[in-house]
């Protein structure tokens, strides 16, 4: 009978077992103390009344024998050994023994109905140790030997029945051809079963990915599935897998690429993980760059978790990766019922470790991660590649989205504090706080003409770099007098917008149940005819008649 090749390879959960190794099929060795599974072993055989293993038509045709097993049906303690000889192997499309082996009357847990064993053909014999997979019972084992007319089709070679009378379950770790032959290793874990809670640790080697950077990893648990991309280094991987599914048996496959087939990938090595926590998680979506740029989430590991105010992140940045010495930040965005919020987290030495603000009230943030595209060119805008999405799950109970630290406004920082306490001493009013953080912001700090002119943008903008230099453009004014408002518990809010014509940034700080406008980069000065800045204070600019301010300022948005 000829039969296809069928990649998916489906195993069975696995627990340690003390064997005895089987010797002519039988599972006794002679001159050797007795133990009670040998004894069963021979009751067992004596039951069955062992006859000689015939071999099907196709062994004659290449000129087979199958030296173990010998027998139509026998017993066994958990394994056994196949081993024979073909004479006529020239044109054989595969260089692998197909062993198929089926349990008879189905199986207890999910997907240890069958497994499959690839034992290489060498000179024309084979031999393999087979590990019974599914505990106590029947099983059905087929030998196949390739066909010499079509690749992917085997021809049946030898049928027998085997009876497993221990009721302890093994597995190993089930190889494709294709994994084979592409050389693919497992150093962790060494079986095809592993008990885990919650994280599993999948590390090893491929020889051959056929100029492909990545495997991926395929988890799956009833219908639910999720799939990640793994960069190799030096043909080596190792990764954390989270079974985000809850309790149970996850089937796992490390999947190898396809030759001549860029992006696509095939079955490589199979196993199953058991589950023993009960909880259950949000699988983190990873983008293709996440790999790419070398980014390593070690925290989180999941997403639903729950949080206050404030979520951790951190990991690493490949320092072999493309752009890695030059990737200074990533930028996290936040989303919450349409409202969203952008972050920067600086990485030192390939490491960031950092934390973002849930700004928006109790509820599910989604959360992107995002790397900064690299460019020499200068420019008003920074672009962002997204390499990885997970949501969080806020319990804070109140929205404090005026007054919490944001992008490029270090509200937090120390040295800010002390700069907003100072200024604002002996002041009682809310309005007279607010007019000496204006009046601050606007004398002390200088308009970067040079900045506005080249597009000398950074990630690394903020009310801090502002305070230290003195000078910056509207958004640097706009940071420094927010995290000053915010340092001493002022709601404030970064606006943009059009003012002349051109994109404009100014500040709305709530004073006494209003917003109060101010615009600091009009109030410090302004440029003359040919392009230089004047320094000249002027008040106008806080809290100015709004229909005055509309003649020359149009509101556009707040960015949080």
């Amino acid at each position: 009978m000829k039969h296809r090749l069928r990649l998916t390879v489906f195993g069975l959960l696995i627990f340690s077992l003390v064997f005895v190794a089987a010797c002519s099929g039988l599972g006794v060795l002679s001159g050797q103390p007795k133990d009670k599974w040998q004894q069963l072993v021979e009751q067992e055989n004596e039951k069955i009344g062992l006859k000689p293993l015939k071999l099907e038509p196709y062994a004659k045709e290449v000129g087979g024998e199958l030296r173990e097993p010998r027998y139509q049906k026998f017993a066994v303690n958990s394994s056994f050994t196949v081993a024979g000889s073909v004479k006529k192997t020239t044109g054989m499309k595969s260089k692998h023994v197909w062993i198929d082996i089926r349990k008879t009357g189905g199986s207890k847990i999910p997907g240890a109905e069958k497994f499959s064993y690839y034992t290489p053909l060498k000179d024309g014999t084979f031999q393999q140790r087979v590990q019974l997979f599914a505990g106590k019972g029947e099983y059905l084992v087929t030998v196949r030997m390739p066909s010499e007319a079509t690749e992917g089709y085997y021809h049946d070679f030898a049928r027998f029945r085997v009876v497993n009378v221990n009721p302890e379950v093994k597995r190993d770790i089930g190889w494709t051809p294709a994994g084979l032959e592409a050389g693919l290793k497992l150093t962790r874990p060494k079986t095809g079963y592993q008990a885990v809670d919650g994280i599993f640790v999948l590390e090893g080697s491929i020889s051959n990915s056929y100029g492909s950077p990545y495997i991926m990893v395929l988890v799956q648990k009833g219908s639910e599935k999720w799939q990640r991309m793994v960069r190799l280094k030096d043909g080596r991987f190792e990764v954390k897998v989270p079974l985000y599914f809850g309790k149970g048996i996850h089937e796992l496959k490390v999947m190898v690429p396809i030759p001549d087939r860029k992006s696509y990938y095939q079955e490589g090595a199979s196993l199953l993980v058991k589950n023993t926590s009960t909880e259950k998680r949000e699988p983190i979506k990873y983008y293709k760059q996440y790999e790419e740029r070398g980014v390593h989430l070690e925290h989180p590991v999941a997403g639903g978790e729950k949080a206050g105010l404030s979520y951790r992140i951190s990991g690493t940045i490949d320092p072999q990766a493309p752009d890695a010495s030059r990737t200074t930040h990533l930028i996290i965005q936040t989303k919450k019922n349409g409202e969203e919020a952008t972050y920067f987290i600086p990485v030192k030495n390939y490491r960031f470790d950092g934390e973002f603000w849930l700004r928006f009230g109790p509820g599910k943030y989604e959360v992107t991660v995002n790397v900064p595209e690299i460019t020499d060119e200068r420019r008003d805008y920074f672009r962002f590649y997204s390499v990885a999405e997970f949501s969080v799950i806020s319990t804070a109970k109140e929205d404090k989205r005026y007054l919490l630290p944001s992008r490029g406004i270090q509200s937090d920082a120390p040295e800010i504090k002390e700069l907003a306490e100072r200024l604002t001493a002996g002041k009682k009013s809310e309005r007279s706080k607010a007019r000496a953080i204006y009046d601050y912001v606007a004398k002390n700090i200088t308009y970067d003409v040079q900045k506005y002119r080249n597009d000398e943008f950074a990630l690394d903008d903020s009310a801090l770099k502002t305070l230290e230099r003195k000078k910056g453009v509207c958004q640097d004014y706009s940071f420094l007098a927010i995290a000053l408002l915010r340092s001493i518990g002022m709601e404030a809010r970064f606006v943009e917008g059009i003012a002349d014509g051109i994109r404009h940034a100014w500040v709305e700080v709530k004073v006494d149940g209003r917003w109060l406008t101010m615009d600091p980069t009009w109030g410090s000065g302004y440029l003359n005819p040919n392009g230089w800045f004047v320094k000249r204070y002027n008040p106008e600019y806080f809290d100015p008649s709004p229909a005055e301010f509309r003649k020359t300022h149009t509101r556009t948005g707040v960015m949080y």
